[in-house]
């Protein structure tokens, strides 16, 4: 199952509640529906958690029984069907619509006046019209909606609820989207969604500990090439030394720095200083080394 998939089966977990939570997130479904018209209310859905919850949240709305159900055992995408005009003006009148009138859609704020009610319609409209992308991939929650003015005070809503949705127009749908991770998280939370919202968090920290993980093997790699370029510097001066003069003719300090590079050609500097007898300052170990580099560069020049 997709992570979408997964949120919508955890949003479904706890019963429709009481009737005025029941209307909202009916009122919420229908709004992000199919077809949501005074003729015809068709709602779609691939999820067997919103197939199954369905029923049961219509029923505990509005007293009715779909028209038409979805074969049993189906999969895929199913269709519910209410069709009964006594059953559609029932539902128009509980939303305070006149089936009677063209009809433009708009948010009854009387349904959604409690905070309880509120988080119903948010749920409704999520499962019927919502998706999230998996948060491993990236950070994407959107509602999709065929009526404009719908959009526009969904935001509004969620304005006065603390958040900060933008909107976009696909096709024949106005969204309404969030691309940050917090708010995501925030929004999942209030719908019911806690679990999934954990796992947006969770997506979050290993994101970010991969990320500094590359940024310390690519750190290590800089540091390891600085070394390796260091040491083939130093080499190539020892190699001058030992050509031309010899290195006999170093001082004995430099001497013996020359012939413990050449024993550790890939030891770092700090190693070296651990290495040298008695064991110096890194300081210490890199003054010595410049001036071999110094020396060579000068014999070769000559």
């Amino acid at each position: 199952m997709s992570f979408s998939a997964d949120v919508k089966t955890e949003l479904c977990r706890e019963g429709p509640g009481k009737k005025c939570c029941a209307l909202a997130e009916a009122y919420g479904v229908l709004l992000y529906a199919n077809a949501f018209t005074p003729r015809l209310i068709r709602i779609m859905t691939e999820n067997d958690a919103f197939a199954a919850r369905l029923p049961k949240l219509f029923h505990r709305a509005f007293g009715s029984a779909f028209d038409v159900l979805p074969p049993e055992q189906a999969g895929g995408k199913r269709s519910f069907l209410l069709t009964d005009r006594d059953k559609l003006r029932a539902i128009f009148t509980a939303f305070g619509y006149d089936p009677d009138r063209a009809l433009v859609h708009h948010i009854n704020l009387a349904v959604v006046e409690s905070d309880c009610d509120r988080v119903a319609f948010l749920r409704g409209a999520f499962l019927a019209g919502g998706s999230v992308t998996d948060p491993a991939r990236g950070y994407h929650l959107e509602l999709a909606t065929g009526h404009e003015s719908v959009c526009r005070e969904i935001r509004a809503l969620l304005l006065e609820m603390g958040f900060e949705p933008r909107e976009a127009v696909r096709g024949r749908n106005w969204i309404t989207y969030f691309k940050k991770s917090g708010a995501i998280e925030d929004l999942l939370t209030t719908m019911g969604a806690g679990v999934s919202a954990m796992g947006v968090m969770q997506a979050k920290v290993e994101k970010h500990m991969a990320s500094a993980m590359n940024r310390i093997t690519n750190c290590d790699m800089a540091n390891a090439d600085k070394v390796t370029d260091a040491a083939a510097q130093q080499l190539a001066a020892i190699r001058a030394i030992e050509a031309g003069p010899g290195l006999d003719s170093l001082p004995p300090v430099l001497q013996d720095t020359a012939l413990l590079r050449i024993a550790n050609p890939s030891c770092s500097l700090s190693d070296l200083a651990q290495l040298a007898w008695p064991a110096v300052t890194k300081s210490c170990m890199s003054h010595r080394l410049r001036k071999l580099v110094e020396l060579g560069n000068e014999i070769k020049e000559q």
